[in-house]
């Protein structure tokens, strides 16, 4: 195998969510479609939840979505948000880590919002906490209270297994258990990581002709991905 296609096994597919694990997040996912869409009459949508949750990827899937039809203005942190005659009408807002504004990102964020809600815009953001938790400025707190809130919950390790499982047989390839387990012995953790191992793996699969089984994945792992066993 060249070096080149060792890299490209390893590198993660951008966030979509095909390759997003829902777990316990199907209403969110189902709410941020509805909006990438255009079918919600919601203002805007914030996310919120403990790192590692998913809150970024499901951003950048909405954001994905959403330009298929319309403006969208992606931002990965609230310094990025322009001013509000710069944005397009109808826009779709997306902004990553709003807990993270000073005082002088709040003031544009906040004018922003309402720009949007006077130009058939929308919004959508994440943040460590719910809007009452968050330390921003109250009329800023208050626009954001006014969409819809909702909570991205990490998956506890005993549903990753079953999260993996499921995703597998919706890319059309079987996991057994054993590789599961040894997936999760011996790989990351986090569910990004996993995702974007096993869509790696399919991959790999397709491209050897070979059943996905332990002996691939620890051969795969161990000399493509220098991971030890």
């Amino acid at each position: 195998m060249s070096e080149q296609f060792v890299l490209d096994l390893a590198q993660p597919e951008p966030p979509s969510f095909d390759n997003f694990v829902a777990g316990a997040n199907r209403e969110a996912m189902a709410a941020l479609m509805a909006l990438a869409r255009g079918e919600s009459h919601e203002t805007g949508l914030l996310l919120w939840g403990a790192p590692g949750a998913g809150k970024t990827h499901l951003l950048r899937a909405t954001a994905a979505m959403a330009a298929r039809a319309r403006a969208v203005v992606e931002c990965a942190s609230p310094g990025d948000v322009p001013a509000a005659d710069a944005l397009p009408a109808s826009a779709l807002l997306v902004v990553d880590r709003i807990d993270a504004a000073d005082a002088e990102e709040q003031a544009r964020l906040f004018t922003a919002l309402n720009a949007l809600a006077a130009n058939a815009g929308q919004w959508v953001a994440c943040a460590a906490a719910p809007p009452a938790r968050v330390a921003l400025r109250d009329d800023l707190r208050t626009r954001l209270a006014l969409g819809l809130v909702l909570e991205v919950l990490p998956l506890a390790d005993a549903d990753k297994a079953q999260a993996l499982e499921t995703y597998a047989r919706e890319r059309g390839f079987r996991l057994s258990g054993d590789v599961i387990a040894y997936l999760l012995a011996h790989g990351r953790r986090d569910m990004t990581s996993l995702v974007a191992t096993l869509a790696a793996l399919d991959r790999h699969s397709l491209a050897t002709r070979r059943s996905v089984t332990i002996p691939l994945l620890r051969d795969w792992l161990q000399r493509d991905l220098g991971l030890s066993r």
